[in-house]
C-alpha cells in the first residue's frame, strides 16, 4: 500500500489550478474520496453535498470533476453556484446536507485554487476525516469521467440573505449610510452591492466585476487602498473591504484610515459587554493581536483566550468557552452566536449596526484602544525547517525577545497555506522593531531563502 501524500493543509487542499493536487482526474478521485468518508461517517442524512464556488476562473471544472467523482459513490452534488464560504457554513445545517464543499483559494492569487470541505455541523471538516480520505484517494483508481449535470440549488442563497436580513436587530436603519463596498472581484461581487442597496446603503462597489482571472489582483481586504482613496473622494461614511471568498473584512472609517481585524474585535467586545450580551466576558483572539487590543480588553474587564493562528482555532476555542466574539487581526471575525466561522458581510452589518445604535461614526472605534507599532515580514523560503534547526535564526530570535523584554513581543512562524516565514514584532518603537526584525529577515533569507 502507497503512503498517504499529506493533502490538506489549515484551510483545505489548495494549489495552482491544473497541477497537482488540482488536476482533473486527481480532483474526481478526492471527489469520490470525500464521498465515501461521508458515507461512512454521515448515516442519517441524504447523501448529497452542497457545494459554492468563487469567481475563479478555474471553478467550475473543478466542482464538475468533484462532483464526479462524488457520484461514483452514491453522493449528489448541489451547486449553489458562486457564493461566499460563509454562505456554506450557514446552508450546510439549514438544508440538512452531509456536508458542504467550497471551491475556493480565498485571499491567493487568481492561478490557485482549493477544495474546502465541511462538516454537517456547517464547520471545517474534522482532522480525522481528511486524513481518512487522505488515505482513500491513494488506493482508488480514476473514477474516470461520466458527464453528470450539477443540479442548481437556486433557493440557497436567497436563504442565506434572509439569515443575514435576520441578524440585524429590529428597528436598525441604514438609510442615508453612504459605504465604499469592495469586493475584490470575488464571491460577493454580484450579491453584496445589491444587498446593501435593499437595506437603503448608498453603496459605491468597487471591486465588482470579476473575470475569472482578476479576484485579489490589487483590490479587497488585502489590498484598500482603493477602498480609502474612494472613502475620501465620495465623503462616504466608511468603507469595507472583502477577500476574494468573503470570509474576511477590513474597514476604514471617514476619514480613510483602515480598521483591521483588532479594532472590529475591539468594538464588537466593547457594545456586546455594554448590552450585558458577552457570554463570561471572554473574546478570543490569536497570538497576532495587538497588545494595545490586549490591554484594553482587559482594562474593560474581558478576559483574552489566546489561540494559534487560523481561525478553525478561534472557532473551536469559541465552542468549547462558550464565547460570542473572536477573531484575527487579518479580518477573520466569528459571531459564533450567530455562525461557527468567520463572514465578511455578516461582521460588516454587525459593526454598522452596533454604530447606528449609539450614532457613533466609524472613526469611534479607532478611540477605543491604542495601537502599538507592529512590524511584519513575509519571506519567501524553498523549505520550511523547523527554526530550532536553524541556530542562527533561533539567536536572534532571542536577542529580539530579550532586547523586547515585557513591553513587546515576537512571533516567528511559517505561513500555512504559503512558502513563507512570518516574523511578527510588536513594541513601543518601530525603529527598534525595524532592527531587530531586520536581523532576523537576514539570517532567514541565507539559511531558508529562495535563489
Amino acid at each position: 500500500m502507497s503512503q498517504a501524500p499529506v493533502l490538506f493543509g489549515t484551510d483545505g487542499v489548495r494549489g495552482v489550478a491544473g497541477e497537482f493536487p488540482l488536476q482533473k482526474a486527481f480532483v474526481r478521485k478526492l471527489g469520490a474520496a470525500a464521498a465515501a468518508v461521508y458515507r461512512q461517517e454521515i448515516r442519517d442524512r441524504k447523501p448529497q453535498l452542497l457545494l459554492g464556488r468563487d469567481t475563479r476562473q478555474s471553478g467550475p471544472w473543478i466542482a464538475q470533476a468533484f462532483a464526479e467523482g462524488a457520484a461514483v459513490e452514491g453522493v449528489r452534488v448541489l451547486d449553489v453556484g458562486v457564493t461566499s464560504t460563509p454562505s456554506l457554513a450557514y446552508l450546510v445545517p439549514k438544508k440538512q446536507m452531509m456536508g458542504g464543499v467550497m471551491i475556493s483559494a480565498s485571499h491567493n492569487p487568481a492561478e490557485f485554487n482549493g477544495i474546502k470541505l465541511f462538516s454537517p455541523l456547517g464547520r471545517k471538516c474534522p482532522d480525522a476525516w481528511e486524513r481518512l480520505i487522505e488515505k482513500r484517494v491513494t488506493d482508488i483508481p480514476d473514477p474516470k469521467s461520466s458527464k453528470i449535470t450539477l443540479r442548481k440549488e437556486s433557493q440557497a442563497l436567497k436563504d442565506y440573505l434572509d439569515f443575514l436580513k435576520h441578524s440585524i436587530p429590529p428597528r436598525t436603519s441604514f438609510k442615508g449610510m453612504k459605504l465604499v463596498i469592495d469586493c475584490s472581484h470575488g464571491s460577493l461581487s454580484k450579491i453584496a452591492p445589491a444587498f446593501l442597496r435593499r437595506l437603503g446603503v448608498q453603496v459605491i462597489a468597487i471591486g465588482s466585476s470579476p473575470n475569472g482571472r482578476n479576484i485579489n489582483a490589487g483590490w479587497g481586504s488585502q489590498h484598500p487602498e482603493k477602498m480609502q482613496e474612494l472613502v475620501r473622494a465620495k465623503k462616504a461614511h466608511g468603507g469595507m473591504a472583502f477577500d476574494g471568498d468573503a470570509d474576511r473584512i477590513i474597514l476604514c472609517d471617514e476619514a480613510g484610515e483602515i480598521l483591521d481585524g483588532d479594532y472590529v474585535i475591539a468594538c464588537a467586545a466593547h457594545c456586546l459587554k455594554e448590552e450585558n450580551r458577552l457570554a463570561g466576558n471572554r473574546v478570543v483572539v490569536t497570538v497576532m493581536a495587538n497588545l494595545g487590543l490586549m490591554k484594553a480588553l482587559r482594562a474593560w474587564g474581558i478576559d483574552p483566550l489566546i489561540t494559534p493562528v487560523g481561525d478553525r482555532f478561534v472557532s473551536d476555542q469559541l465552542e468549547e468557552c462558550g464565547g460570542v466574539i473572536g477573531g484575527e487581526q487579518s479580518g477573520h471575525i466569528i459571531f459564533h452566536d450567530l455562525l461557527p466561522t468567520g463572514d465578511g458581510l455578516l461582521t460588516g452589518l454587525q459593526i454598522l449596526s452596533m454604530l447606528q445604535a449609539r450614532r457613533k461614526p466609524f472613526s469611534w472605534i479607532r478611540t477605543l484602544f491604542t495601537k502599538y507599532p507592529q512590524v511584519l515580514h513575509n519571506i519567501q523560503v524553498r523549505e520550511k525547517r523547523p527554526l530550532e534547526k536553524c541556530p542562527q535564526v533561533q539567536l536572534e530570535i532571542d536577542y529580539a525577545v530579550k532586547e523586547l523584554g515585557d513591553d513587546g513581543r515576537v512571533l516567528v512562524r511559517y505561513s500555512g497555506t504559503e512558502p513563507l516565514l512570518r516574523v511578527m514584532m510588536e513594541g513601543p518603537s518601530e525603529p527598534k522593531l525595524q532592527e531587530l526584525a531586520g536581523r532576523i529577515v537576514r539570517e532567514v533569507r541565507r539559511l531558508l531563502g529562495t535563489a
